[in-house]
């Protein structure tokens, strides 16, 4: 079976307050979801039917397992997830603070299994014949992920997306991640990123300038994501602005994933590029309206109810 997308890299088992608004130390109970934003993007393309497979590690544990089942009840295939020995499963806490503060703790020591992808491991065949091969500029952070994440964006012959996902708390020197940043880039046909994840990769924060560095690198089509002020797409021919879609935001953390998600189900669809970013937006703000991530993907009638409703501007 050859899937539709296949993405790459992280994964955590992402434990949530169920009290909102509290700090953690304060909160009584919690909520856990499968988490990591490439698995989120290929759990939020399997809510559209599409064939998703994720390369990842885990560890040899109890979380470990709970993720492979999690894939398994969304859809998602587990044939390329494999345990470390010795490294636990990574778990990702957050603090609840609408309408825009969810602050983010890590739990990935002394290193996370899903650094530990290694090239030689690497189904090179089905990534060859995946549609989408999705990678992010975190698996870029370490080696061996960083050797094994560009040999995947640069074998691949069809769609090559570079989520330009940049955390600093996750590298062992930032200082490297423009540099890598650069080289993914020189791989990759698609790359979406927000203005801070831009500036690190291309070294421009203004929308416009920052999608004509991204396609100066190489892609074909440049995805800004500029929160309140919508996303901006490029490709050399065309260059489309979208409003946000207006909602009432529970948490944050998991609209850039819905977003990622449905811009790959567009792009499998062959829609216009208006077309793709307003889906787009629309799937990232309905699963901004609500607490979890992977569990909140919406499927195609949620999100084309809510464009209908006008909720734009």
């Amino acid at each position: 079976m050859s899937h539709d997308l296949i993405t790459m890299g992280r994964v955590s088992v992402d434990i949530y307050p169920d009290q909102v608004g509290r700090p953690l130390e304060d909160v009584e109970s919690f909520g856990r979801y499968l988490g990591g934003s490439p698995t989120n993007v290929a759990v939020a393309a399997a809510r559209y039917g599409r064939r998703t497979a994720v390369i990842t590690r885990t560890g040899d544990d109890p979380f470990g397992r709970y993720v492979h089942k999690a894939l398994k009840e969304y859809g998602v295939d587990d044939r390329f997830v494999t345990s470390v020995p010795g490294l636990p499963t990574p778990l990702a806490f957050c603090e609840i603070f609408p309408p825009d503060d969810f602050p983010l703790y890590f739990y990935r020591y002394p290193k996370a299994p899903d650094l530990e992808i290694h090239p030689h491991e690497l189904d090179m065949e089905a990534i060859g014949r995946a549609r989408i091969v999705w990678a992010t500029v975190t698996g870029l952070s370490q080696q061996p992920s960083r050797e094994a994440t560009l040999l995947a964006l640069g074998a691949h012959t069809g769609h090559a997306v570079i989520d330009l996902d940049y955390r600093p708390m996750l590298w062992d020197d930032p200082g490297e991640a423009p540099h890598w940043a650069g080289r993914a880039l020189e791989r990759a046909t698609v790359a979406v990123g927000n203005l801070e994840e831009c500036e690190v990769a291309v070294g421009e924060r203004e929308p416009e300038a920052a999608a004509r560095a991204i396609l100066d690198r190489g892609p074909e089509l440049a995805i800004v994501k500029m929160g309140p002020d919508g996303v901006l797409a490029a490709t050399r021919e065309e260059t489309v602005r979208v409003p946000p879609v207006k909602v009432d935001v529970a948490n944050g953390l998991g609209a850039g994933d819905a977003f990622g998600g449905a811009v790959c189900h567009g792009l499998l669809s062959g829609w216009d590029l208006e077309r793709i970013i307003a889906f787009a937006g629309a799937a990232g703000a309905i699963v901004a309206s609500r607490i979890a991530c992977s569990a909140a993907m919406p499927d195609e009638a949620e999100v084309d109810a809510l464009l209908a409703e006008g909720a734009i501007g």
